[in-house]
C-alpha cells in the first residue's frame, strides 16, 4: 500500500505562486510515475503533470506548460509541484497520485492506483 499526503494549497492572487508537496509512505515503485491532477467544481478530474521516479522524465498538460514545474526527491519520497503565474482558472482541488507499476499513459486518471486526499488551491482575480 502507498499513502499520499498533499500540502501547500491555499489562496493566492492571480500572478502569484504556490508550491504543493506530496509525501509518499509505504511501498513505492521505482519504475512507476507520480502525478498531479486537479478537479474544479462541476468538472472532471484532469491531468496537470507527472514525473517518473526512475530517470525523472516529466510531462505536463498544455494549460500549465511553462508555468508549473514538477520535481521529486527519491530519497525523501516527496513530489513537488511549483506553480507560478497562477490564473483564476487554476482554481481547483489538487490531487497527488501514484501508479503501482509502469504505465505509459501518465496523463490518464486510470493509470494511477493511489490518491491523496487533495488540497485546495484558490486563485483570486
Amino acid at each position: 500500500q502507498v499513502q499520499l499526503v498533499e500540502s501547500g494549497g491555499g489562496l493566492v492572487q492571480a500572478g502569484g505562486s504556490l508550491r504543493l508537496s506530496c509525501a509518499a509512505s509505504g511501498r513505492t515503485f521505482s519504475n512507476s510515475a507520480m502525478g498531479w491532477f486537479r478537479q474544479a467544481p462541476g468538472k472532471e478530474r484532469e491531468f496537470v503533470a507527472a514525473i517518473r521516479w526512475s530517470g525523472g522524465s516529466t510531462y505536463y498538460a498544455d494549460s500549465v506548460k511553462g508555468r508549473f514545474t514538477i520535481s521529486r526527491d527519491n530519497a525523501q519520497k516527496m513530489v513537488y509541484l511549483q506553480m507560478n503565474s497562477l490564473k483564476p482558472e487554476d482554481t481547483a482541488v489538487y490531487y497527488c497520485a501514484a501508479a503501482g507499476q509502469y504505465k505509459f499513459l501518465v496523463h490518464r486518471v486510470d493509470s494511477y492506483d493511489y490518491w491523496g486526499q487533495g488540497t485546495q488551491v484558490t486563485v483570486s482575480s
